[in-house]
């Protein structure tokens, strides 16, 4: 995996380190690929229409 910087705002961070604090993640890493992935489904969906999204976008 490759390494990117992000700056987010406090408040986002605060509310992953619950989710990491509950268990429900292991990590801030794993919850910012969860919710970028959902976006690009999201996303891409439209472009894609009723087609099967690219594998990259689903693992």
């Amino acid at each position: 995996m490759r390494i990117i910087s992000v700056q987010m705002p406090q408040n986002l961070i605060n509310a992953m380190d619950q989710l990491v604090k509950r268990g429900i993640y292991p990590n801030r890493s794993e919850i910012i690929r969860a919710a970028l992935r959902d976006f690009l489904k999201r996303e891409l969906q439209m472009d894609f229409n009723d087609e099967e999204l690219p594998e990259y976008i689903i693992r």
